[in-house]
């Protein structure tokens, strides 16, 4: 196993040896009540496992598929929605943005700044970002090849900001279908960063709804016990209580009474890979 640099977020390590992470929550925010209730049955969930959680949830969807999809409720709504979430759940939270000048106002809120996966060449956004100190999430382009994510930790270590995260959320295989190579994780945490495997984004088909992200929720089980065997330092899985009525990503959400099996399940994967290595 490389050795991996841990990262702090809050009162959440990952990577560095320490136990499986979990970043979850909602694709988009719905409503700040939403966002508040179900964070809080999560991090409940994830104490009764004793799994570190941090929060994560969307203020704006830039890249649906179609201009009629619900998008969000925007940067000042959305980050008042976060900031409450990590008051009252008392958890770190984690939001991805999409322009230079939302790294900023994020920081202000959010623990984590998220780098999607589309946009994780912009060298100015990726600068942007690393200037707030935050800590930096960036999920490998559905285009790329997990060797050239070193590029994208040097323009963040440029800055001086060392506190970078990896996350892989599949590569485009053919038309509407995305594969997980199981090789990323190792490849990727042997650039000393802590490696979050995003499962649920990785069961979607792209454009294959018509004008919906369609998805394959059914494999979540298969895939995310796979990806901490594999030596990912933590998932990130999105999360609904009732995914059928999800404002973003409905195909692809775990239902929350299916999270605390599946954390017990990875949690035992976890710690026996941990032990033997």
């Amino acid at each position: 196993m490389a050795r991996v640099h841990p990262v702090t977020i809050g009162p959440v390590t990952i990577g560095g040896g320490h136990p499986l992470v979990l970043i979850g929550g909602p694709c988009v925010i719905e409503s700040e009540a939403h966002a508040i209730q179900l964070g809080s049955a999560i991090a409940e969930i994830a104490r009764r496992r004793g799994v570190p959680y941090v929060f994560k949830a969307s203020f704006d969807k830039a890249n649906r598929t179609s201009v009629h999809s619900f998008r969000g409720p925007g940067l000042d709504v959305g980050l008042k929605v976060l900031a409450e979430v990590k008051s009252r759940v008392g958890v770190p939270v984690l939001t991805d943005i999409h322009e230079p000048g939302q790294a900023g106002p994020a920081a202000e809120v959010a623990d984590v700044l998220q780098i999607p996966a589309f946009l994780c060449r912009q060298t100015d956004l990726l600068l942007a970002a690393a200037a707030t100190g935050k800590a930096v999430n960036v999920k490998k382009g559905q285009f790329l090849a997990p060797q050239d994510m070193r590029h994208a930790i040097a323009k963040i270590a440029s800055t001086g900001n060392e506190r970078v995260i990896l996350t892989e959320r599949g590569t485009s295989y053919g038309y509407h279908n995305l594969v997980v190579d199981m090789r990323a994780f190792p490849i990727m945490r042997s650039f000393g960063c802590p490696v979050v495997f995003d499962v649920t984004h990785s069961l979607q088909l792209p454009g294959a709804g018509d004008g919906v992200t369609a998805g394959e929720a059914e494999y979540i089980d298969t895939l995310a016990p796979a990806g901490v065997a594999a030596g990912v330092d933590g998932v990130f899985i999105e999360i609904h209580e009732n995914p059928s009525t999800a404002k973003s990503d409905a195909q692809t959400a775990l239902a929350l009474d299916r999270l605390d099996g599946l954390l017990q399940l990875l949690t035992r994967i976890d710690a026996a890979r941990r032990g033997a290595s």
